[in-house]
């Protein structure tokens, strides 16, 4: 049975965290580090398997880049513009508390919005962010943390959001600079984390879901994104997780996030073996040590 979940933490790279007053208990250790743009990207695509990795005991922690300043509003009672970012990161200590994480560390960058917006163009933004910059950070905290797995995006970032592109880079190159004593060498204690994963969707699994919800009444809205831009080809996922009874766990730490669900979520009216069909299940490419596709894929992340 899943475990209870702790509540989550801030926690500055490189510093030892406090709860409630005192040094924090030690946690449990072999876990895994999720590097991720926005507030719900833990959530959708990877939310199952961090409860799961949670509930089997591992310590999980998540750095999220920004609070997705610029995201949508699904409901104008629930955030404005000036207070989107606030309201966000409460979404997101709500999906943490749900989901089991540990550690959550906001790296304090400002949400880029999509391609081409004017957003891009802020100096706060992820997308302009000074690459050593990113990466230090990251890097800190891995050494700190010294996870076995980190997880980030796949390449194209879901579906090529400037933001989820640019944690690919910085992670993918954190996971590197950690175990290189003569970069960074100010963050001290260097690591190699066992393996790096990236979270991946395949594109197949969106066009059954599309289908079904539309079927249901409650169709799913991909905005002005092209399904053939959303997900990955299924050919090219290594690693498949099943997430059992996590599955209910990822639906209500989905539902944190409100304001980038519409009123009627087509998730809330699954009957349950539709929620299993859609939630019980994620998907990932394992980056390193590098894994090539095959007929039977990889079950979990941890060796």
């Amino acid at each position: 049975m899943p475990k209870k979940p702790q509540p989550p933490i801030d926690r500055k790279p490189g510093h030892a965290a406090e709860l409630g007053g005192s040094q924090e208990a030690p946690a449990p250790t072999g876990g895994i580090l999720a590097c991720f743009a926005h507030p719900d990207d833990e959530t959708f695509g990877s939310g199952g398997t961090l409860a799961r990795c949670a509930g089997e005991g591992m310590r999980v922690d998540l750095a999220c880049a920004t609070r997705g300043e610029v995201g949508e509003i699904s409901n104008p009672a629930l955030a404005t513009k000036e207070t989107l970012a606030q309201v966000r990161e409460q979404e997101l200590r709500c999906a943490c508390r749900e989901l089991g994480v540990h550690g959550l560390h906001l790296l304090g960058y400002r949400d880029s919005g999509m391609a081409g917006t004017p957003e891009n163009g802020h100096p706060q933004a992820l997308c302009n962010a000074s690459a050593s910059e990113v990466v230090g950070q990251l890097v800190a905290l891995i050494r700190t943390l010294r996870p076995v797995v980190v997880l980030t995006f796949d390449p194209h970032g879901g579906y090529g959001h400037p933001d989820h592109v640019a944690i690919h880079h910085f992670a993918t190159e954190a996971f590197r600079a950690a175990a290189d004593p003569n970069r960074f060498p100010d963050h001290a204690g260097i690591h190699q984390a066992t393996r790096l994963y990236y979270s991946a969707i395949p594109r197949e699994r969106i066009r059954q879901m599309m289908e079904y919800a539309a079927a249901a009444g409650t169709p799913f809205d991909l905005g002005s994104i092209p399904l053939e831009e959303m997900g990955i080809p299924e050919g090219a996922i290594t690693t498949e997780v099943t997430l059992s009874s996590y599955a209910e766990i990822k639906r209500r730490a989905m539902q944190c996030h409100r304001t980038q669900m519409g009123p009627v979520s087509p998730f809330d009216s699954l009957p349950p073996e539709a929620l299993q069909e859609f939630l019980g299940r994620e998907f990932f490419i394992r980056a390193y040590p590098p894994l090539e596709p095959g007929p039977t894929r990889e079950e979990w992340l941890f060796p």
